[in-house]
């Protein structure tokens, strides 16, 4: 009897609690936020439908979260490849077998439609990706253990060539927001990888010159026609355009981003309080959701949003560091950046400060594709307090 006990309090003890309580108030917060969009916008019966949609999508990925636990480091280094060219496989199906109504309400063939039910492979790429790149620097690392610029070199064009294949399809499919979040999982990895500063200071100087340069050129008509020719999108000429004059473009995207500003400075300091909406938001249930937040529960509920990202945040980094795994430390930064990422993107755009690019709000935007993708990467942080082993792979034979 004592054993049965024991064993259950060291079950509880590989549990973490904090990552849990923070996903649990996200999850709240986000069924809550969805209910004031639907009631707001839609039918009785669709409002009903919506929020029981998301519940479902929630249960999917709390069960997503438990099998990916009971993963041990080991395995995960072992499945990395598989789950990476599955990726690649449904992003390259994607391209054929695309939702038709929704590219030709985006232009992106970016989702799947089976049965009036969506998925965006992409989402579930990420986590897939993440644990590639974490195996390829390992691996990279265990075989150059003595440190120079021309192995750091070398490591930087494996990381890149595993991430090509993925911005080519995410190219073709006119999906340059997800692109972008991949982007900063690899910048975020690459920081910590242990390539020098030699080459990442200059290579981050040439990257936002580049970005600045592209940004000069979409204001002049004769820049727009070069930017045209490299394989530029007037969708994207349209988001920048209405990132930078908000108020001049009274229909589609600039009426969404003046709209969802509206909404959230008529919040003020404590909002209008629940499900009291003044200020209606073009798909404010997943993509503006936080002008929800910031209408209803004003700049304080706003701040407690933010501060439990935070607080996600941290958990995530004291479990890596609990754990003291090479392996699980690139999994966790991956996970970080793409969380961190979704929320920064998110939430610029949602007032003003970056363009609309269609990211969600990581564990409140309604969808499942996005939803699952963020529930993976908890399972993965989760599974290293759950078997908290210590590999060390340059001295492990049995992961090379």
């Amino acid at each position: 009897m004592d054993t049965n006990r024991r064993t259950s309090k060291d079950d509880q003890s590989r549990i973490d609690w904090g990552i849990i309580f923070c996903v649990l108030m996200l999850a709240c917060i986000g069924l809550a936020s969805i209910y004031v969009a639907a009631t707001h916008d839609s039918s009785a019966t669709s409002v009903l439908r919506q929020v029981i949609s998301q519940l479902v999508w929630y249960v999917i990925g709390i069960v997503a979260v438990i099998i990916i636990m009971q993963f041990d480091s080991e395995q995960l280094w072992k499945v990395a490849p598989i789950v990476y060219w599955a990726g690649i496989a449904l992003l390259a199906s994607v391209l054929i077998l695309y939702s038709r109504a929704y590219y030709v309400n985006t232009g992106a063939k970016s989702w799947f439609s089976i049965f009036g039910l969506t998925f965006q492979p992409s989402e579930v790429m990420k986590p897939a990706y993440i644990l590639m790149m974490g195996r390829v620097i390992v691996q990279h690392n265990d075989n150059y253990p003595i440190r120079s610029v021309r192995s750091d070199w070398l490591l930087l064009g494996k990381m890149i060539l595993w991430t090509i294949p993925i911005a080519v399809l995410l190219k073709l499919q006119n999906d340059f927001g997800t692109m972008l979040v991949f982007f900063a999982i690899l910048g975020g990895l690459i920081i910590v990888s242990g390539i020098t500063w030699k080459i990442i200071l200059p290579a981050m100087i040439v990257i936002f010159g580049t970005a600045g340069t592209a940004l000069a050129l979409v204001i002049p008509e004769s820049g727009r026609q070069l930017l045209e020719k490299i394989g530029f999108q007037a969708y994207q000429f349209s988001r920048v355009d209405t990132w930078l004059h908000p108020s001049a473009d009274t229909s589609n995207q600039g009426y969404q981003l003046w709209q969802s500003m509206k909404a959230i400075g008529s919040g003020g300091i404590f909002g209008t309080g629940f499900n009291q909406s003044h200020v209606y938001v073009p798909v404010r249930e997943s993509d503006m959701i936080f002008s929800v937040i910031g209408e209803n529960f004003g700049f304080i509920g706003s701040c407690i949003l933010i501060l439990l990202y935070f607080l996600l945040i941290y958990q995530m980094i004291k479990v890596t560091f609990d754990t003291r795994n090479v392996f699980y430390a690139y999994i966790s930064t991956g996970v970080i950046m793409m969380i961190l990422f979704h929320v920064f993107e998110n939430v610029g755009m949602s007032i003003g400060l970056l363009p609309l690019t269609g990211i969600p709000l990581p564990f409140v935007s309604a969808g499942g594709s996005a939803l699952i993708g963020n529930m993976i990467g908890i399972g993965l942080i989760m599974s290293m307090q759950y078997h908290n082993k210590s590999y060390m792979f340059g001295e492990d034979k049995e992961f090379s």
